[in-house]
């Protein structure tokens, strides 16, 4: 027999019983009723129910070890009792009869309950995080992302694309947050960039005649935490296609995507093909370009109604309305309610009126309007009776920020809102060019993006007019990726970068490999990135992306278990031609 086992704790059925066995495993539960002691041990495999009575020379170390000990364990498998047998395990039907023992490794006290899980600091939780992964919510997680890169890779292989690796030491790029650095001491003064995308060597490769890539890419961003996103690094289905437009990404997505959630997660609906939604679109309708297509709510843009209003607290303002039907008959408390949210997300209020059974509006600011507004807004919200309309009012930014919220919220409380479903759409029509806060115009999106229109549109068009061939994929308001159909043109991308303030010789001195690959035959190619966390995190049902990674940094960047970022010596320093500037401290 094996040393340590001829079976895994969740693979034991059955048909196994009176078979004798060998299992390995943490002690997970124990329950002694006076003489017979039951057992979970457990394994990655699963749990199965270990049972000695007090005659047995497993009975003493069984009852006495601390939990979540490694153990061996031989005995016989034998047949539960009807009334004992638990439904909720595979292993359900059975219980090991153990004969003999050996501890293979004795845990010391434990700073949290591994079982049952307790609630527990996201710090203690980060510097025990092998402890942490041992609970049976986190490492159902790490097993679902495995399965799911998996099928990812399956499906990718099967539709043609080519699994390639590309560089993690690389140049700077500037791909819209900082670059990760690491010095060179071959090359004092010199540093490589850790990749925050593999954005310049994907397209190389389209250039290179590898016409379907992917890979499983790690990147790295210096960036801060948020609940969908982790600092430091993260992982992303990285594709690029060769002799292909925007829609031919768009099905090859569509087919990955539709199967894996399906797969996943059956008893959510998934539906194909996604809705296209333009850039302008989204944010005049839900306030977001990443649209949370569950709430069947939409944004109604009202300012000129109120151009004019004796409702002073309007005027002037841009006036975002949100008619939510059925909701004419709530309590007023459902608006009070209502009106704190917003407060919470930033709103200074959130006004609103009913339209009653007979189509005249009541509420608080009802008295404001004249009876043309009135039956304006009525026909531009398409205010049935019974429908309650939210007003958010302010900055254009602002409110369509509030409102989204709003919006989303409203849903859920009206019972307008799909729980169980994933809705994915593509956001498309992204402008080339966005204008800083000091007058001068930057990319607004991917550097590399193709303009609509070309080098036509680059030397004939305002740049803020000018749209990309852009998009994004947002699944239940997360968004999973950014995409572009790509600039293969060398006289197009001088011109782009030109007009983002970049000179000839600076994109040279910056894009010098790609630039000269585009001189020596480059074909149109189009990709994208899905981040394969946030594909898990939606599949796992968490709200924090945290929870589907094995280690992860804090919200600080720091790696609690491993003690990251950590000082080094003064040796290395010279070795590397570094010194430490430290920043002084605050009143100095």
């Amino acid at each position: 027999m094996h040393r340590y086992r001829s079976h895994t704790c969740g693979e034991l059925r059955v048909t196994d019983v009176d078979k004798d066995v060998r299992l390995s495993g943490w002690l997970h539960n124990r329950r002694d009723l006076g003489g017979v002691l039951f057992v979970d041990l457990r394994d990655n495999s699963g749990i199965i129910q270990l049972v000695t009575r007090s005659d047995s020379a497993a009975y003493e170390p069984l009852g006495n070890l601390p939990k979540e000990s490694v153990v061996r364990v031989d005995g016989r498998v034998l047949r539960r009792d009807a009334d004992n047998v638990n439904p909720e395990l595979p292993t359900g039907e059975i219980e090991v009869q153990v004969t003999e023992i050996e501890v293979l490794g004795r845990s010391d006290p434990l700073p949290f309950s591994v079982f049952p899980e307790e609630k527990v600091n996201e710090e203690t939780r980060l510097t025990y995080r092998f402890l942490d992964l041992r609970r049976q919510r986190m490492h159902r997680n790490i097993l679902l992302r495995s399965a799911v890169i998996r099928r990812i890779r399956d499906k990718m292989n099967e539709r043609g694309f080519i699994d390639l690796q590309t560089p993690i030491l690389s140049a700077t790029s500037p791909e819209g947050a900082r670059d990760f650095l690491v010095p060179s001491r071959l090359h004092p003064g010199k540093f490589y960039a850790l990749p925050q995308a593999p954005q310049q060597f994907k397209q190389l490769l389209m250039v290179s005649g590898f016409d379907r890539y992917f890979q499983i890419a790690p990147c790295f961003r210096d960036e801060d935490s948020r609940a969908d996103r982790s600092p430091g690094e993260f992982y992303q289905l990285d594709v690029e296609m060769s002799f292909a437009e925007q829609e031919d990404v768009f099905q090859v997505i569509e087919q990955v995507f539709a199967e894996l959630f399906h797969e996943f997660a059956p008893d959510r609906e998934t539906t194909s093909p996604f809705p296209r939604i333009a850039y302008r679109d989204a944010l005049a309708r839900y306030g977001t370009d990443k649209p949370d297509l569950r709430a069947k709510l939409e944004l109604v843009d009202v300012s000129h109604i109120f151009a004019d209003s004796e409702f002073r607290a309007f005027a002037g303002k841009h006036v975002r309305a949100l008619p939510v039907p059925g909701c004419g008959d709530k309590p007023r408390s459902f608006f009070d309610q209502m009106q704190a949210f917003a407060v919470e997300h930033g709103a200074q209020g959130l006004a609103w009126i009913r339209v009653d059974d007979s189509g005249k509006l009541t509420g608080p600011i009802a008295k404001f309007l004249t009876e043309d507004d009135a039956q304006q807004l009525v026909s531009e919200t398409k205010g049935e009776p019974g429908t309650a309309v939210f007003f958010g009012a302010g900055d254009e930014d602002d409110v369509a920020k509030v409102m989204s919220e709003v919006r989303v919220e409203a849903a859920k409380r009206a019972d307008l809102f799909e729980e169980n479903a994933y809705r994915f759409c593509w956001v498309v029509d992204f402008p080339m060019y966005e204008k800083g806060e000091d007058g001068t115009i930057d990319f607004s999106h991917n550097p590399f993006s193709m303009p609509q229109g070309g080098l036509e549109a680059l030397q004939t068009q305002d740049p803020l007019d000018i749209l990309a061939w852009q998009y994004d994929i947002v699944c239940n308001g997360v968004e999973l990726s950014s995409g572009a159909v790509r600039n293969h043109s060398p006289e197009i991308m001088y011109e782009a970068f030109r007009i983002a303030g970049y000179p000839k010789d600076e994109v040279d001195r910056q894009f010098g490999g790609m630039v000269r690959a585009f001189h020596y035959g480059a074909p149109p190619h189009a990709g994208i990135a899905p981040g394969v966390d946030r594909i898990v995190m939606l599949l796992a049902d968490e709200p924090n992306i945290r929870e589907t990674i094995a280690f992860p940094l804090n919200q600080n960047a720091q790696d609690l278990l491993m003690g990251a970022p950590s000082e080094v010596t003064e040796d290395r320093l010279k070795e590397l031609h570094l010194s430490i500037r430290k920043p002084r401290a605050k009143g100095n």
